[in-house]
C-alpha cells in the first residue's frame, strides 16, 4: 500500500514550520543499517489488509524540509507502528444473520485506518528517497495521476445501482414512463462521465524514459472531480 497522507496540522505552515514536528512523517534518527522515522498516515484505506507499505511525502517541501522528504518500504507489521481503526457505517450488517447475498464482500470488506509510527525502522536498501526535497512535488503529482484516474473503478457500482433501478421500473409495470426513462438516462450520462474521464486520462498517457506510462494530470484530476459529485447524484435519482 501507499502511504501519503499526514496529518498536517496548520495548513499555512510546512512540515518545518509546525508545532507538533510529528504531524508530517519524518527521520529522526539513522545509523549504518538504516533511519528511524516517526510521525503518523491519515485515512489509510486498505493499510490493514497490506503486506508492505511505502512512505511518502504529501506535499512540496523546502531546504528547511530536508527530514520530510523520506520515501521508504516498511512491513505492515513492523516494530512501532500502531494502526487506529475506523469504523464504517455499514459493518455491523455482517454480524447479523442470513442474507448473505446482502453483505457484499463481508469478509474483506473496505476499511481504514491511521497509521501512528514511532521510531519505525526502515533498511537502508528499502529507503528511496532520503533528503531529496525537490523531488517531493513530482512525486505527489505522479501518485495522484494514477490514483485519481482509478476512480473510475466506482462506475462498476454505479452500473449495479442502474441496472437494480431498472430492474425495478421492469418489475413495477413502468420501464417506459417518461419521468422513469429520463432518470435512468441521467444516471447512465453521469456514470459514463465518470468512465469516459479515467479512460481519457490513461488514452491520452505518455511514455516516460523509464519505459512506464504516466496518465494524463489534467483528465486524472477531472476524473477525481467527476467521482466526488456524480455517485451522489445517482443515488439521489435512484431513489
Amino acid at each position: 500500500g501507499g502511504a501519503m497522507t499526514d496529518p498536517k496540522g496548520d495548513r499555512s505552515k510546512g512540515p518545518s514550520e509546525q508545532d507538533d514536528p510529528d504531524l508530517f512523517t519524518r527521520i529522526v534518527d539513522s545509523d549504518e543499517k538504516g533511519v528511524y522515522v516517526s510521525g503518523a498516515k491519515a485515512h489509510q484505506t486498505g493499510c490493514i489488509n497490506s503486506h508492505w507499505i511505502i512512505l511518502m511525502p504529501t506535499i512540496r517541501l523546502t531546504q528547511n524540509d530536508k527530514e520530510y522528504a523520506i520515501v521508504g518500504a516498511i512491513p505492515a507489521d513492523v516494530k512501532g507502528l500502531t494502526y487506529i481503526y475506523g469504523r464504517q457505517s455499514c459493518d455491523t450488517r455482517v454480524m447479523e444473520g442470513g442474507g448473505d447475498i446482502d453483505l457484499g464482500n463481508a469478509k474483506f470488506g473496505g476499511q481504514e485506518a491511521m497509521m501512528i509510527l514511532d521510531r519505525v525502522f526502515i533498511p537502508w536498501d528499502k529507503l528511496f528517497m532520503n533528503g531529496e526535497f525537490e523531488f517531493a512535488s513530482m512525486l505527489v503529482e505522479r501518485f495522484t495521476c494514477y490514483h485519481r484516474r482509478s476512480y473510475v473503478c466506482k462506475t462498476g457500482l454505479g452500473d449495479v445501482l442502474i441496472g437494480a433501478a431498472a430492474t425495478i421500473a421492469d418489475y413495477n409495470g413502468v420501464p417506459n414512463v417518461s419521468h422513469i426513462k429520463d432518470k435512468i438516462i441521467e444516471m447512465t450520462h453521469l456514470n459514463e462521465t465518470i468512465f469516459a474521464a479515467g479512460i481519457a486520462s490513461s488514452h491520452q498517457g505518455h511514455k516516460m524514459k523509464s519505459g512506464v506510462y504516466l496518465n494524463d494530470d489534467m483528465l486524472a484530476q477531472v476524473c477525481k472531480h467527476n467521482v466526488t459529485r456524480f455517485p451522489y447524484e445517482i443515488s439521489r435519482l435512484a431513489q
